[in-house]
């Protein structure tokens, strides 16, 4: 099999300024229109009424959520919308102590992956988990994979149809 090479030459920040790459400067303009589709349409309107719906596969019997008009594995449509609880078990977790921008967080986050109740195995949602601890030390002596967790929503008024209308998922005492 022959291998192909090609040069490769990275611009420095003296090309520039010797004018040996052209450059030009324009203020974007960029302006775009976002469709949620159907099955996340409905699972933003479901959590702005404080609800977790998924979607159920009719020939496969999975719930998904996020819902999905078309089931992956069996390559149909899926069939019903399904209500579902807003509890569920920490699959995996993290503890992040510098933001996604690169800023030392004072107080650790928690995202954690947890399987929804009523969903199908392997279906769950990424979010923070709060309430588990100010320091690395309090959040890893609470926050275990399995554990229960259950959605703490933003007042009703406050919720705009978005994944942050939950604002985390605190531990259920055990």
């Amino acid at each position: 099999m022959e291998r192909w090479v090609y040069p490769v030459a990275g611009l420095r920040p003296e090309d520039v300024e010797q004018g040996q790459v052209c450059t030009t400067r324009t203020p974007l303009h960029g302006e775009y229109a976002w469709d949620a589709g159907v099955a996340v349409g409905r699972f933003l309107a479901e959590l702005k009424a404080g609800r977790l719906i998924g979607r159920r596969c009719r020939a496969c019997g999975r719930v998904m959520i996020p819902p999905r008009m078309f089931c992956e594995q069996c390559f149909r449509p899926t069939d019903e919308w399904v209500p579902l609880a807003d509890t569920g078990t920490v699959m995996t977790f993290s503890v992040c102590t510098i933001s996604w921008d690169m800023r030392r967080l004072e107080v650790p986050e928690v995202p954690a992956v947890i399987a929804i109740d009523g969903a199908s195995p392997g279906m769950g949602i990424m979010h923070k988990l709060g309430e588990v601890g100010q320091t690395m030390e309090e959040i890893l002596n609470r926050v275990r994979i399995g554990m229960r967790v259950q959605a703490v929503w933003k007042p009703a008024g406050e919720r705009e149809g978005a994944i942050t209308d939950i604002r985390y998922f605190r531990p259920l005492e055990q």
